[in-house]
């Protein structure tokens, strides 16, 4: 659908700050001393919610705040400004908040481990100046010399250490507060099967196969309806599952009645006749 422009930069920041992480868990995937990674999590402490990028479990807790800020900033009077815009809200005091509610959630599970904090700008297109030289903070530069550090400090884990592990899974907050979706309806979307690759509308079937037009990707139709599928589960939780929703939002010159084989095959069906519908 066509975002507001509001909603648009809304989902722009939030993909960008997405991609960050993904980045950042790369290079935490290839620490080969012994470690424990939790990633994205959700937790709740003294009624509070807070979110954490990234944690990484060895005789000390290394909690890490991850920024994809791209161009050129600077630091003054202990807030971040982009060079061409208003104040933006300080990384660092998003630190400090996590670490003091995580520290209070694990001293409440009976855990006391020390707690190392770090904002990670991992954007090699950032630049912060007159940085100051007193904060926790990892510039891009500095990530791989960091890393090697990390990777490098001494480390002999327990079970205790995995129960930490799991404990912080375990609370992890599955619906987020935070969430803000703009209100849509069906008339308002765009219908119609993309590739899986490309995401691109323009795809044709040719037999049990679905060709995208513009990459050339191929995939097999029954998978293809299926995703369908669980973009409309995903859109319109509420809404009974249909072969002629399916239909609708699929968008594809394929007999009704293949659709229909395809949904009972992969989904309970209940009801009857034209009341029938999927689970």
């Amino acid at each position: 659908m066509n975002l507001p422009e509001s909603d648009k930069q809304y989902f722009l920041n939030l993909k960008k700050g997405f991609e960050g992480e993904v980045m950042f868990d790369k290079l935490t995937e290839k620490l080969e001393n012994e470690s424990l990674i939790v990633n994205d999590l959700l937790l709740k402490s003294n009624n509070t919610t807070f979110q954490i990028d990234s944690i990484v479990i060895k005789e000390t807790l290394y909690l890490f705040e991850v920024k994809n800020y791209e161009g050129d900033f600077y630091y003054q009077s202990d807030n971040f400004y982009p060079m061409n815009g208003n104040k933006i809200q300080n990384p660092l005091h998003q630190l400090n908040r996590s670490e003091s509610l995580l520290s209070q959630l694990l001293l409440k599970h009976g855990y006391r481990i020390p707690i190392e904090a770090w904002v990670v700008f991992i954007n090699p297109a950032f630049t912060l100046y007159q940085s100051p030289k007193d904060k926790p903070i990892i510039y891009p530069t500095q990530l791989d010399f960091f890393m090697k550090k990390l990777n490098a400090s001494p480390s002999k884990l327990n079970g205790r250490h995995h129960k930490l592990a799991e404990l912080l899974v375990s609370l992890h907050q599955h619906e987020s507060p935070y969430k803000e979706l703009p209100k849509y309806e069906d008339d308002q979307l765009k219908k119609g099967g993309t590739c899986k690759t490309c995401h691109s509308f323009s795809i044709s079937v040719n037999g049990r196969r679905i060709i995208c037009e513009e990459c050339g990707c191929e995939e097999d139709l029954e998978s293809a309806v299926m995703r369908s599928v669980k973009e409309l589960k995903l859109l319109f939780p509420d809404k009974k599952i249909t072969t002629n929703d399916v239909l609708d939002w699929c968008q594809v010159k394929v007999a009704k009645a293949r659709i229909s084989r395809i949904l009972k095959k992969n989904l309970k069906a209940s009801g009857y006749g034209q009341w029938s519908y999927y689970e």
